[in-house]
């Protein structure tokens, strides 16, 4: 359609304006949440230099940031349009509130990035560390964390566990939210989950999917993840929605500085290098970590294996490759998990309605 649109109006039949509208209509529209710092930075920028006519939309919880990476994505890629909604997925009102705002910009949504994510106040575990070192699991311990990490959680202001609205239950609403601009059978829309491979089976259970009884919700939290891309493929799929996990490895973000600080990250860099001649989950940097995010985006969703996860990887030499693993889960369990969502949505918004009504009444009462 541009081909002939740009044919005619060499020939004065369209003027510039409408070629330029028509054009702008024809944009793959990206959302990205979490796209104002580490692998959310770097995919955006790693999309931009592959094709300078996407839409990006930056969804960010900090508005300040994101105006800022605003600036920098546009001054590299003037022809782009890169445009910015604030939601806290953290917060049920801030998650409606974006939605609501999404919903009156855009008639489709071509893919969303559920990237945005924590590990709160991450506590090492140096004593299973030490005993690590001298097992034949080194590699599986340094490639997945497993064992090694705790964390500590809290309640969020909607009454539910922070790691669990943040990297599941908040990126679930806002799907619930935008499922008009997702669900088109004629030309499918995607859903790419940024998973880990420290998802483990043993850190979830059913009857806790928010984890407030453990000691490893972000695990925890990334199995749940995992479970509803599969449930959301089950459900969505003849709609023309699709859903994939991926794991960008260990990369030095924000999240990673977090369980140590930047100058022992340095000290252990030649140890971590060596290291990855035998573990390839060391991708290292935010944007080595995105290679299966882009890879994923390149694919027809439809052609992808729904219980694969797809694992961005790093060879001792520096090339970036695609890993694909099985995930350890049955469609019964995500199933069932999905129904507990969709159980705590409807107990969610009508708890937001009597509280927006009480405040109507207190307000005419006033």
């Amino acid at each position: 359609a541009a081909r002939n649109l740009r044919t005619s109006e060499s020939s004065g039949g369209v003027c510039f304006t409408t070629w330029k509208c028509e054009c702008a209509k024809m944009r793959k529209v990206v959302l990205i949440t979490g796209a104002s710092s580490g692998i959310g930075l770097a995919l955006c920028k790693r999309l931009l230099a592959e094709d300078d006519e996407l839409h990006l939309c930056l969804a960010c919880r900090n508005r300040n940031k994101a105006e800022a990476v605003h600036a920098t994505l546009l001054a590299s890629h003037p022809t782009a349009e890169v445009t910015i909604v604030q939601v806290d997925v953290s917060n049920l009102q801030s998650v409606f509130r974006a939605s609501k705002e999404l919903k009156q910009r855009f008639q489709r949504l071509d893919c969303i990035y559920l990237n945005a994510g924590i590990m709160p106040n991450p506590q090492l575990n140096i004593k299973a560390l030490f005993f690590g070192l001298f097992s034949r699991k080194v590699i599986h311990m340094f490639s997945t964390a497993e064992g090694l990490l705790t964390q500590g959680d809290k309640i969020t202001a909607d009454g539910l566990q922070e790691v669990f609205e943040t990297n599941v239950f908040g990126h679930f609403i806002l799907i619930r939210e935008l499922e008009p601009l997702l669900c088109h059978s004629d030309s499918p829309s995607q859903l790419i989950w940024t998973s880990s491979r420290n998802a483990r089976k043993s850190n979830f259970s059913l009857e806790d999917f928010q984890h407030s009884k453990g000691k490893e919700p972000y695990s925890s939290s990334k199995y749940a993840t995992d479970l509803l891309s599969v449930a959301l493929n089950r459900n969505f799929n003849q709609q023309g929605l699709y859903s994939n996990v991926v794991c960008p490895g260990t990369a030095l973000t924000n999240l990673t500085y977090g369980i140590l600080p930047p100058f022992i990250w340095t000290l252990l860099m030649p140890a971590i290098l060596l290291l990855r001649f035998f573990a390839n989950a060391f991708t290292l940097t935010p944007y080595n970590g995105t290679e299966a995010l882009v890879w994923l985006f390149h694919q027809k969703p439809e052609s992808l294996n729904p219980l694969i996860k797809y694992l961005s990887a790093t060879t001792g030499f520096g090339r970036n490759y695609i890993m694909t693993q099985k995930m350890d889960l049955d469609e019964d369990t995500a199933e069932k998990f999905y129904q507990k969502l969709l159980e705590l949505e409807k107990h969610i918004r009508v708890t937001i309605q009597k509280t927006d009504n009480q405040a109507g009444h207190s307000g005419s009462c006033l």
